[in-house]
């Protein structure tokens, strides 16, 4: 397969640049293999009950994206990655990442400073933070929310790309399928029946990066820390059906399913890919020619193409900030 098999026309209007002031307004495309309904987020509740179990990611995303200034008075952006140890250290993007030698310290500030060390490939670089005082806090104040730079579109409120379930700060880019979801729609689908329960994956770079080869056995995905507590492991082998929320959500399960509950994950989810543990997936709709639409043709088949098409036609919102589908797996029929 190639990128190219994931390739689609998105036009640019179709691409939402703000949030919904009302997070389950969002419209939900729904299918289950009986037919498409268009539903809202907020109709999610009606869709579970008991036997049901919903999986939330619940990583928060750091103001991530700095913008610093050399000891020459030149500009460079810096994206934070992931960290890599307890004593500052965390892989990087630098731009322009070239006209960066290591040993470069670039400032934020008389409080806050960056110095950039070896490469790592692919404008990728190790670099250590020191901060005066704490480093969230220095974060806070010097760090922008890292958006995609699809959205074109100043941000009023940061806390929009975040869930409103969002845990420790760790990320780089927003579980963004569950920023449609509040505490009401939680606590509807629990009254419904359902089982909530959370692990963390840390979202980074195969996120927002565009796959980069012509054959997909050549596409390398960086690696991402995740966490499946016990209970959220038990809590899915006893349900009749799992509901991830969001592709990073289905990769946490899926490598916890092959592996350990915690560690570090490489998996590339694409066709012939056997779903161990997730039976509904509720997503964005994704970027042209990127891994998370891989993920998608994988779990639903060549219908996401039916599927996509129809959602463009009634006018739904594309991308991180967009509207949201809510799909079973292509090899079995689901009760709606």
């Amino acid at each position: 397969m190639r990128p190219a098999d994931f390739a689609y026309d998105l036009p640019a209007p179709s691409i939402a640049q703000q949030p919904l002031e009302d997070r389950p307004s969002a419209r939900l495309l729904v299918d289950f293999g009986d037919g498409v309904r268009h539903l809202t987020v907020r109709d999610l509740p009606d869709l579970v009950g008991p036997g049901d179990v919903i999986v939330l990611n619940d990583t928060r995303v750091l103001p991530a994206r700095l913008r610093l200034t050399k000891e020459t008075g030149g500009a460079v952006e810096v994206l934070l990655l992931e960290q890599l140890d307890g004593n500052g250290t965390w892989e990087v993007l630098v731009r322009p990442s070239r006209r960066v030698a290591p040993g470069t310290v670039l400032r934020a500030g008389p409080d806050f400073e960056v110095t950039v060390g070896e490469d790592l490939g692919e404008g990728r670089r190790r670099a250590r933070l020191d901060a005066r005082g704490s480093l969230l806090d220095a974060l806070d104040r010097h760090g922008e929310m890292p958006l995609p730079p699809y959205l074109t579109t100043v941000l009023d409120d940061p806390d929009r790309y975040q869930t409103v379930y969002a845990d420790r700060p760790a990320s780089a880019a927003a579980p963004t399928a569950g920023l449609h979801l509040t505490d009401a729609v939680l606590d509807a689908c629990r009254a419904a029946g359902a089982g909530i329960e959370r692990l963390e994956l840390v979202v980074g770079l195969d996120t927002f990066r565009p796959i980069a080869v012509d054959d997909l056995d050549d596409h390398r995905m960086h690696s991402e820390a995740y966490d499946v507590p016990a209970a959220t492991l038990d809590a899915c082998r006893a349900a009749d059906r799992v509901l991830a929320v969001g592709t990073t959500t289905v990769r946490a399960l899926e490598s916890a399913a092959r592996g350990a509950p915690s560690g570090r994950t490489e998996l590339f989810i694409r066709r012939p890919f056997e779903f161990e543990v997730v039976d509904l997936l509720l997503t964005n709709f994704h970027l042209p020619g990127s891994t998370l639409l891989v993920m998608l043709d994988a779990f639903v088949g060549h219908r996401w193409r039916d599927l996509y098409a129809t959602a463009l036609a009634e006018g739904y919102r594309f991308l991180s900030f967009g509207d949201a589908m809510l799909v079973a797996s292509g090899d079995r029929k689901v009760d709606s």
